[in-house]
């Protein structure tokens, strides 16, 4: 009987840490290991020079961890009026929000998914930079400087 009190003891105790290696583990994953968290990075941003009180911005967000995040919204001094649009049917649609897959991307580019600006409170010139504040579902602001390029600037044509 002895023995056996010692076997069942030994059995909880193992029980017991296993389920709080299990515990820690997990929640090690949703807050910080690349299969449980968004790891966004920025590239390829650039605004062509507005020739209107309007402006697009395009970019391309990469999500190389292992949870998908949304872009919620798009700040910038440029503009109190920035939204983030979609085209369909060659017709700009104003969206609540972008999804960026786990390990996937996001492509804002013309003639598709974009940032709008709307009633600038000064026209950038070619050469100049554009600060804009990127805001997710999940993951932290992202601060960028969109190079303000030609009016007919798009990198899918070179």
């Amino acid at each position: 009987m002895n023995r056996r009190t010692t076997t069942l003891s030994a059995s909880v105790a193992l029980a017991a840490a296993l389920a709080l290696t299990g515990c820690s583990s997990s929640s090690d994953s949703s807050d910080g290991s690349a299969d449980g968290k968004p790891k966004l990075e920025v590239s390829g941003a650039y605004m062509p020079q507005p020739v209107m009180d309007m402006a697009g911005g395009f970019l391309t967000i990469k999500n190389a961890g292992g949870a998908a995040d949304k872009l919620t919204s798009v700040t910038s001094p440029l503009s109190d009026d920035v939204t983030i649009h979609e085209t369909k049917n060659q017709k700009m649609l104003k969206v609540e929000s972008f999804d960026i897959p786990a390990n996937g991307t996001l492509s804002l580019e013309r003639g598709g998914n974009h940032i709008m600006f709307m009633e600038l409170k000064k026209k950038p010139k070619q050469g100049e930079k554009v600060s804009i504040e990127l805001h997710f579902e999940k993951s932290d602001p992202i601060k960028v400087d969109l190079p303000v390029e030609a009016a007919n600037h798009n990198p899918q044509q070179h």
